[in-house]
């Protein structure tokens, strides 16, 4: 079970369900209405999965998280299915997630930890969802949040209320580890190891039986074995795309207009100075004179300030207004008065006395209303532009507002819509390995898979302004194992192959017999007499198979997870086959004391510690609060769930 757990977290579908310690108020917006709501006090006993302390987690709860977490992860896996999130224990784990979060709040608050309603507020103050276009929040904003999310007022706070909680209660527990240099030394050691055995297969193909299998077994392998085929949710989009040329008899600015226009930034065409300064700051005004006296000798003014052990900074190239708001009036006076490579100073400033040399000096002349016409023209013809392509779109958009079809708009602009194969919500088209769809949809393919159902046309742009794309959903394909008649062949295949497996495990069963008595894997391969793959020798250091990262194959994984001298048996995925993976010898690598791997790994060997007694203090907190689980519901809250999958749960 420990095995199983460990390999659940470093999957897809175990990451998430762990949020809860590692990002609590994630897994809290993700689970929906999280255990702390008013209803606890109201369900019965039979509607209660489990009790924390005085506080009840309901089975909606539970049922509300579990939906919604399905819901991210296939977002990640179109496959996923609630039936598959049961299956892998993530109701079981989502649910102790659930009262680890109540029983750290309940203790805490048994011992006088509480978390402030402003420090809640300041927590929502950082939702960027929740945020107006001032960067504070928003009301509207918030409301559409808490919609989105289906969460209230009081469920969030609550929510980030245990979170803030846990994060309290459970860092010290983190703190300070330190993994012990011996134990370290050992761990990377392991890490520079190489290993040397070999590796055997004895496919399914060779061991399955000549003749084909019933239409019966078909059906009954095809009956039990459905998940195996589900097939993820397909969309056909159908689409045309158009430019900003579209929108035509666009009128020209008129003279009015850019006069208009010129009076209205008359200081934008006016003469104009700004000038590049450096700037050195000193704290008193004799030190100042001392510097500008050893610049008087020649010395410049950064390797003055570099001996004094300052530094000197250039303020960018500014208007005499910029200069005068970052330093003082006088100051801006004296350097825009000054000529090109001057020092002034020193100048009394709010952090002390200031030196300053005018590095460059731009001026720029003013232009009559001729001169810049033509930039105004350009300009209004671009804003003009704009707006009728906002126009434009406002009245497509309207249009399908009031159930225009995309075929109507389509015509309207003379254009033709073209539908794409079926595609994945991730924008790979099904079937056809590495294609994706075209690039003008790129944007659209969250939304398209968003919607509803079919012929639901929208409006989007591709290139802001430029280029723009109408689309609509032409056929939905739901997520589901197709008929069996479409996969036959494939069916009839893998009951072949499940019949070999079963004569493929007696025959590696031989074979590991054999090679624990001292027969080497090739002689007890060839002694099967039947005509085999040659066996596999292998001579790797670790470093090369962590080099393959998520890509390494499982008889190589567990020749690296056995010890000296034994052999071991593997079975192939979905009974393709048995592997016979024998170890005949693990030579340890040496470790420098230089080596940088020492204190990387003891940082991570503290993590794992920080991570334990973190799960022993919840454990106790559980304990001390006292929580009691209702199995019974759980039970029927599981076997709800995985039986609703098929409808899309």
């Amino acid at each position: 079970m420990l095995q199983f757990f460990r390999s659940f977290f470093s999957s897809k579908l175990g990451i998430f369900v762990t949020l809860a310690f590692v990002g609590l108020i994630a897994l809290s917006f993700a689970g929906g209405d999280v255990a702390g709501s008013g209803a606890f006090g109201g369900v019965t006993g039979s509607d209660r999965v489990a009790s924390v302390g005085r506080e009840r987690i309901s089975t909606s709860d539970l049922e509300r998280a579990a939906s919604n977490s399905v819901e991210q992860l296939r977002e990640e896996n179109p496959k996923m299915t609630m039936k598959t999130f049961v299956s892998q224990g993530g109701l079981e784990q989502l649910l102790g997630n659930l009262i680890d979060l109540s029983a750290v709040r309940a203790f805490g608050e048994k011992y006088g930890v509480f978390v402030g309603k402003r420090l809640v507020d300041s927590e929502i103050a950082k939702i960027p969802a929740a945020q107006g276009p001032d960067g504070k929040v928003n009301e509207a904003a918030y409301r559409a949040f808490l919609a989105q999310k289906r969460v209230t007022d009081d469920q969030l706070r609550r929510q980030i209320t245990e979170a803030m909680m846990a994060r309290e209660m459970l860092s010290p527990a983190e703190i300070g580890l330190t993994a012990p240099k011996e134990a370290v030394n050992r761990y990377v050691g392991v890490l520079a190891e190489r290993r040397i055995g070999a590796i055997a297969l004895l496919p399914s193909a060779v061991f399955a039986p000549k003749s084909a299998p019933t239409d019966a077994e078909i059906a009954a392998w095809y009956a039990s074995h459905k998940a195996d085929y589900v097939l993820p949710e397909r969309r056909v989009i159908r689409y045309a795309t158009f430019t900003d040329a579209a929108v035509k008899n666009v009128p020209a600015p008129t003279d009015a207009e850019v006069a208009a226009v010129y009076e209205k930034n008359k200081a934008m065409f006016a003469a104009s100075e700004t000038r590049k300064v450096t700037q050195l700051v000193v704290p008193t005004e004799a030190a100042a004179k001392v510097l500008l006296a050893e610049l008087g000798t020649g010395k410049g003014l950064e390797a003055v300030a570099a001996e004094k052990g300052l530094t000197a900074g250039p303020l960018g190239d500014l208007t005499k207004q910029a200069l005068s708001g970052q330093t003082s009036q006088a100051i801006a006076d004296a350097a825009f008065s000054a000529s090109k490579g001057a020092l002034i100073g020193p100048f009394k400033a709010p952090l002390g006395w200031t030196l300053l040399r005018v590095d460059t000096i731009q001026t720029k002349p003013g232009r009559t209303l001729d001169q810049a016409r033509g930039e105004i023209t350009a300009e209004l013809a671009k804003t003009k532009q704009r707006a009728a392509l906002t126009d434009f779109s406002a009245r497509i958009e309207d249009e399908f507002d009031k159930g225009a079809a995309l075929s109507d708009v389509a015509k309207e602009l003379g254009l033709t819509p073209v539908e794409t194969p079926p595609m994945l919500a991730d924008g790979s088209l099904f079937g056809q390995p590495g294609k994706t769809a075209p690039p003008q949809l790129a944007k659209v393919v969250a939304s398209a898979f968003a919607m509803e159902g079919e012929k639901q046309p929208q409006l989007a742009e591709v290139e802001p302004g430029k280029t723009f794309v109408v689309y609509d959903v032409s056929s939905i394909a739901k997520s589901a194992p197709p008929p069996l008649a479409e996969i036959k062949a494939v069916v009839a295949s893998d009951v072949q192959l499940s019949k070999g497996a079963v004569a493929a495990k007696a025959a590696a069963q031989k074979v590991d017999q054999a090679a624990q008595s001292g027969t080497s894997l090739a002689a007890a391969m060839a002694a099967l007499g039947i005509a085999l793959p040659p066996v596999q020798p292998v001579d790797m250091p670790r470093q090369q198979l962590q080099a393959m990262r998520g890509n390494v194959p499982p008889p190589l994984a567990l020749l690296f997870s056995m010890a000296k001298g034994k052999t071991k048996l593997l079975g192939a995925p979905r009974s393709r086959g048995w592997y016979v993976v024998q170890l005949k010898d693990a030579i340890p690598g040496k470790v420098p004391e230089n080596n940088p791997q020492v204190a990387e790994f003891g940082k991570s060997i503290g993590q794992l510690q920080a991570s334990e007694y973190s799960q022993q203090l919840r454990t106790a907190m559980r304990n001390e609060v006292g929580v009691k689980r209702n199995e019974a519901t759980i039970a029927k809250v599981r076997n709800q769930l995985a039986g609703t999958a098929g409808s899309g749960n």
